[in-house]
């Protein structure tokens, strides 16, 4: 497992990824993007045609879904009014943001060489401009709150995590948390450099 070094020449943040790592890394992606569309962000009910042509009929509540209520906090607890106009002028557009910077870390995986069927011993090298190396490393910020608020991982518990046995299914899955933290911040140094 090797995480992202800034190429000398061309100054890309450059990772080789096993079709492991690589299809591993798109499936997450996935699902985000799945969570991210599985829960509307639009209300149902018709809006007046002006405000239609204007895209202002984002939500109002905040989602039921967990990760995306950790996802898109509540701008203002203490003002139910100001949080549902925030959330309806936001949420739809930061729902689309966070959609497109997943969809683009699988565009960019498949555009390495990743199949639709991964073969084994096979490697996947990863070259990413600035641009798209903040777009990864937003996804991968949301790829583990979404992962965290799952688990129910807290600060200061990696007691408890390391002292799963490794059968567990919930330690695999921290331990996916635990690499994809280990990329974003191969990635954020790699950038800083």
């Amino acid at each position: 497992m090797s995480g992202f070094t800034r190429h000398r020449r061309s100054g890309a943040c450059v990772a080789t990824f096993s079709t492991f790592e690589a299809d591993l890394l798109r499936s997450l992606a996935a699902q985000l993007i799945e969570l991210l569309r599985n829960e509307s962000a639009v209300p149902e009910t018709p809006v007046d045609p002006l405000e239609e042509l204007l895209d202002f009929s984002g939500p109002t509540l905040e989602p039921e879904d967990p990760v995306l209520a950790r996802l898109f906090p509540t701008a203002y607890p203490e003002d139910d009014e100001a949080a549902a106009e925030f959330r309806r002028y936001t949420e739809g557009t930061l729902r689309n943001g966070k959609a497109a910077g997943a969809a683009a870390v699988i565009d960019a995986l498949e555009e390495a060489g990743l199949a639709p069927e991964p073969e084994d011993g096979v490697f996947i090298d990863v070259e990413l401009d600035r641009e798209q190396a903040v777009t990864w490393m937003r996804s991968f910020a949301d790829m583990r709150l979404a992962i965290a608020t799952r688990l129910g991982v807290e600060d200061g518990d990696e007691e408890f995590w390391y002292s799963l046995p490794e059968d567990d299914p919930r330690a695999q899955v921290h331990d996916i948390y635990d690499w994809v933290g280990f990329l974003q911040e191969t990635l954020v140094q790699s950038v800083a450099h």
